[in-house]
């Protein structure tokens, strides 16, 4: 911790990382919530692994077509939001098993994503980086990127608020009430994907699903309100990634490992200590 604090101010690739992370955080706090409110991350984990292909195809057209302006993250943006479009879609409007759809679209991306890194020449394992989390080595470039889309995410999630909160609890009633459901379905599906690609920059592809999650499920325990859930779950999104960074700067530990593992034992230790408050009560 010690030794972090001390780097922090002498090496930019660590403050891109915490900037990256903070970023990342605000997106991450006000979709997480939603999606677990919405008991939906399932889907998010599709649209995770979805990614992949993007990622893979946009790697693979710089190498082949000299398409230096194409950033992986586009692809990833392209990739999360098709994936995105196709589950919901799927789920409002076809008759398939949404199950075997997500299972579909969920392999499908990954190895599309895995064919695209195969037939990349020169390919490096820098890719692979977007498996696990490459948070420090972000880039300028990947900040202003991170800003932007974070930045739509939130003032999207946080204005049609009212209209989402409705999606998430009573659908039915609020169809009732004229809310056009079935296109704020799509549209937290869509919030959720581009989020799926902010955190991937942070923890991988991997355990982007956790830190999705694990912040809004850590602040349900003690808040009742959603605007509520969704400020502490920004905060300790932030605590996490901080707390991650500073860990396994010392002992050169995986980055986005050690934030997950920072999550999840918060996440276990408030859960343990709600179920041992609950028995004392119903003793």
């Amino acid at each position: 911790m010690i030794e972090f604090l001390e780097a922090l101010p002498r090496f930019g690739f660590l403050q891109y990382a915490l900037w990256a992370g903070l970023l990342s955080s605000l997106s991450c706090g006000v979709v997480g919530t939603y999606v677990v409110s919405r008991r939906i991350s399932y889907l998010a984990g599709a649209i995770a692994h979805s990614v992949l292909a993007g990622l893979g195809a946009a790697r693979y057209l710089q190498a082949t077509r000299d398409w230096d302006w194409l950033h992986p993250l586009y692809g990833a943006v392209a990739a999360a939001l098709i994936a995105a479009a196709l589950i919901g879609l799927v789920n409002l409007r076809a008759r398939q098993r949404e199950d075997t759809i997500i299972g579909a679209i969920w392999a499908l991306g990954m190895a599309l994503g895995i064919l695209f890194m195969a037939a990349t020449p020169g390919y490096g394992v820098d890719l692979m980086g977007y498996l696990f989390g490459n948070i420090l080595m972000v880039s300028p470039t990947d900040l202003w990127l991170l800003g932007g889309l974070g930045a739509l995410v939130t003032l999207v999630g946080l204005g049609c608020y009212r209209q989402l909160l409705a999606v998430c609890f009573d659908a039915e009633f609020a169809r009732l009430r004229g809310l056009a459901v079935e296109g704020y379905y799509l549209l937290l599906l869509g919030l959720t994907a581009l989020t799926v690609v902010l955190l991937s920059t942070v923890v991988g592809l991997i355990m982007v699903i956790a830190l999705l999650t694990l912040p809004a499920a850590v602040a349900g325990h003690f808040f009742s309100r959603l605007w509520q859930i969704m400020a502490a779950a920004v905060g300790l999104s932030a605590l996490f990634t901080i707390a991650g960074l500073a860990i396994s700067y010392g002992p050169d530990l995986p980055t986005g490992a050690v934030i997950i593992v920072v999550a999840g034992a918060s996440y276990l230790l408030v859960a343990g200590l709600a179920w041992v408050r609950g028995r004392g009560r119903g003793a």
